[in-house]
């Protein structure tokens, strides 16, 4: 599990913008502190959202804040809470700030696509988010936040494994609370923690297949093609060329992938890719980077 992510979300403040944000960003009444830490784990995005989109593999929300425009892409597995922890439809007309990690492959079109594994939703309510990395003793240092679980704190996780405030340390987290205290670290008994264990169309559980994705991908109508064998290989499937397509397999688990079709199979049943694979190089087919999902699960 990577340390120090932390992008923080104070829902009494306006969405803070539809770029990436550094780490240790603390918007609250108004004030922002920054201090340049690592890297951000999670990208943040927020506006207004403007135009809604359905499309085979997710629903794209096109999101606006003042010039700026982003698009995100909220699968089945995203998660869409307001901010008082509260699970709420998407609509025209929500201001939301949606988070993806920062490790999945960026989607270089305009205007940026985010795949997104949260999104909030701001209300007039009290309520304020984080999502980040808690160490041992479920500190963030960058956000200056410290967790005291309490009997009445929610705990849950995305994988629907049973948790407890033991498990939390060093975990990405969803955080959900209402008061603070004035101490350093600021501290707080939150309502509700979600534990981000999930898939979540998270390709960036394996860093070997980070790096081919990263060195190896094409563009086609705006998403994001991967090579098929290399990932599937790395991934430990055999793969079996049909002429027009491959037979992948392990262990139980089976896909046929023809070229030009959409539709592929698992194992007895029917599945759909958004762009149907292709042949984008010499003898190397490209699927669509969700495929990745599949193959992990």
């Amino acid at each position: 599990m990577k340390m120090n992510k932390i992008v923080p979300f104070a829902m009494s403040a306006l969405l803070v913008g539809g770029a990436a944000l550094p780490a240790g960003v603390f918007a609250k009444g108004g004030e922002n502190t920054e201090e340049m830490q690592v890297k951000p784990s999670f990208v943040q995005v927020g506006g207004t959202i403007e135009e809604v989109e359905k499309v085979d593999y997710a629903t794209l929300y096109t999101i606006k804040n003042g010039e700026e425009i982003n698009v995100l892409a909220v699968t089945k597995e995203a998660l869409v809470f307001d901010n008082t922890g509260k699970q709420v439809e998407l609509k025209k007309g929500d201001k939301v700030t949606g988070y993806t990690d920062a490790d999945k492959p960026m989607i270089m079109i305009y205007p940026p696509q985010y795949t997104v594994d949260a999104v909030i939703v701001e209300t007039e309510k009290t309520g304020s988010v984080a999502v980040g990395t808690f160490d041992k003793e479920l500190v963030d240092s960058n956000l200056k936040l410290q967790l005291n679980v309490g009997e009445d704190t929610d705990l849950s996780s995305v994988s629907g494994k049973q948790v407890k405030a033991a498990d939390l340390a060093e975990k990405d987290l969803l955080v959900f609370y209402t008061m603070t205290t004035r101490s350093i670290p600021a501290q707080t008994t939150p309502e509700k923690i979600i534990v981000l264990d999930g898939k979540a169309t998270d390709p960036g559980t394996n860093s070997a297949v980070d790096k081919i994705i990263a060195a190896d991908h094409k563009m086609v109508d705006g998403v994001m093609m991967v090579p098929l064998r290399l990932i599937a290989e790395e991934l430990g499937y055999q793969v079996k060329t049909t002429g027009k397509g491959a037979i992948l397999s392990k262990d139980a688990k089976s896909f046929t992938i023809t070229r030009g079709e959409k539709k592929y199979g698992y194992n007895k049943s029917l599945r759909q890719f958004e762009v149907a694979p292709d042949l984008l190089e010499t003898n190397k087919t490209y699927v669509p980077t969700s495929f990745v999902d599949d193959l992990m699960e």
